[in-house]
């Protein structure tokens, strides 16, 4: 304590004669910004380049991305870049087991302003979706899953290959079970007489901030506090693990931070010493932290997280937003994207699908149209018939073709009432309803979709083309080159005359296999050959 004391003295002792008072009131918000700004402003210099991980990266651009530091736009481009070639290097995969990887990336993200959910074409929230695989690593898993889902109020992602789809509330009712005897969290008890520590007491308090309304979460943070009141040192601080450190400190200030309480609490104030004061008597002339009292030079994880602490108390200062509350950000990351996506003409609504997570089925190992099949599923846009099976010879109804399509394309399902034989509660109503008012189907006559027939080859070579001209792709044909692409197939004359162009599209630009001897066009079209269809389509139009 001496040592730090002879670094920053003049610096200090301002400190403590204003923590008398509350945070608000805290020297007018001038120090305690100073001091937010003197550390944003060593992390910039530190960590020039941040990468993808837990030291010199997320945690770094989360301080200063909520920090309100002049940060140079670059800076944030730069890293988003970084962030998308790393997932791409990973097809998204970041750890099999340790879930905390996606939630640190996404409150990143989220906090300066990118998207999650597209990131190099994979969506980051899905795995979050995945109940037993996020809670696998302890208590952190459900954590983390929490403040990352609420860091921008995301809906919480259908993840079809979860053995449980979670929910918001199973992340909490987790949380909630695992609460030891004393009131407290540590990281590895799932309740019972064990020891909390208040590194994680704290973090948990941070997930659980935004459902004190539940009865039992309001009773669980009682008694929390009262944990946190009573493990609190005399200089203000906290121990994890019999060591006391400015990491412990921070993790108590953001949770107190989230739930609304003042930092000057009498609770949270020991013999006149308060958290914030214990925290700065860490702090070093050049913005670092140390990670113990004690310790020699700084410790760049304990910089980190010294300066999210204390952006997390100038924010409560001010009364801005928390932390991980970041329904305020005005940061946003331009010109990330490597290459333009989709073509010049694609209709403004039309937008590439995210991977959300490698789907495969044991019925297609080794299939022609696998590639085609699992990339369509990955996304989302086309789905199996369960027990890992996708039925690839089975056919389609031009229900099951219209939600596939429209799902292709990014589109939103809205419902019509185009068709007097589609029912407003049918759960393909959405889809054919945009389908239609996209012009990508017309009907059946007389006012019906026949919604339960059987698509045919041609038909749905008309409906692919119809999707082609919106994603950009120029659909129209002179008569002659219609002649020129079809006079090839031995059975070109059964063709009907309304299907012509479309299909003749579609094997002038490879959508429908050249190869083939015969059209047939009236024959029922396969499910792996619709996915192998659509598949061709969206990645010629660039929307893969």
């Amino acid at each position: 304590m001496k040592t730090v004391f002879k670094r920053g003295t003049g610096f200090l002792l301002a400190f403590m004669l204003l923590l008398s008072l509350s945070v608000p009131a805290f020297a007018a918000e001038t120090d305690l910004t100073a001091a937010v700004q003197g550390s944003a402003k060593y992390m910039l210099n530190t960590v020039r380049e941040p990468q993808v991980g837990s030291v010199g990266g997320e945690w770094a651009v989360i301080g200063l991305a909520r920090s309100g530091y002049d940060v140079p736009q670059k800076y944030w481009d730069d890293y988003y870049a970084t962030v998308e070639d790393y997932v791409e290097e990973h097809k998204s995969n970041l750890h099999d087991k340790k879930y905390t990887e996606y939630s640190r990336l996404i409150v990143a993200l989220t906090a300066i302003g990118a998207d999650p959910s597209d990131v190099a074409g994979y969506n980051l929230l899905t795995p979050l979706g995945d109940f037993d695989k996020t809670i696998w690593q302890g208590i952190n898993g459900p954590i983390w899953a929490l403040i990352a889902l609420d860091s921008g109020n995301y809906d919480m992602p259908r993840n079809q290959n979860a053995k449980t789809q979670a929910t918001r509330q199973m992340y909490v009712d987790e949380i909630l079970g695992r609460q030891l005897d004393d009131g407290g969290w540590n990281l590895t008890d799932k309740g019972g007489a064990g020891q909390s520590d208040p590194d994680i007491t704290g973090m948990a308090l941070q997930a659980l901030a935004g459902y004190q309304s539940q009865p039992e979460v309001k009773a669980a943070i009682d008694r929390a506090l009262d944990y946190l009141s009573a493990a609190q040192e005399s200089n203000g601080g906290y121990a994890s693990h019999n060591t006391s450190s400015s990491e412990s400190v921070v993790q108590v200030i953001v949770g107190l931070c989230a739930l609304g309480i003042d930092l000057n609490d009498a609770r949270f104030v020991k013999n006149g010493h308060t958290l914030l004061e214990n925290l700065l008597s860490y702090r070093q002339d050049n913005g670092s932290f140390l990670h113990t009292s004690a310790g020699n030079g700084d410790s760049q994880m304990a910089s980190e997280q010294g300066l999210y602490g204390l952006v997390a108390a100038q924010r409560a200062a001010v009364r801005k937003s928390t932390l991980y509350h970041m329904d305020d950000v005005t940061i946003h990351v331009t010109g990330v994207t490597k290459e333009t996506i989709g073509l010049p003409g694609k209709h403004a609504d039309v937008k590439p699908v995210p991977v959300s997570g490698s789907v495969s089925f044991a019925d297609v190992a080794g299939h022609a149209n696998q590639t085609a099949i699992e990339a369509l599923a990955s996304r989302g846009i086309i789905n199996g018939k369960g027990d890992n099976r996708f039925d690839p010879n089975a056919t389609m109804t031009r229900a099951e073709f219209a939600a596939i399509v429209v799902r292709a394309l990014g589109l939103t399902p809205k419902a019509t009432n185009a068709f007097t034989d589609v029912s407003s509660n049918a759960w393909y109503a959405g889809y054919v309803g945009t389908a239609y008012s996209y012009g990508i189907i017309t009907g059946a006559g007389n006012g019906r979709f026949n919604p339960d027939g059987t698509i045919t080859r041609q038909e749905a070579a008309v409906m692919v083309a119809r999707a082609a001209k919106l994603c950009g792709m120029d659909t129209e044909l002179e008569n002659y080159e219609i002649l020129n692409v079809l006079a090839q197939f031995t059975d070109y004359v059964t063709i009907a005359q309304w299907a012509q162009e479309g299909v003749a599209f579609c094997y002038g630009e490879d959508i429908l296999n050249q190869s083939d001897l015969n059209v047939e066009p009236a024959r029922a079209i396969l499910r792996c050959e619709i996915a192998e269809m659509l598949y061709r389509m969206l990645d010629s139009a660039k929307l893969l």
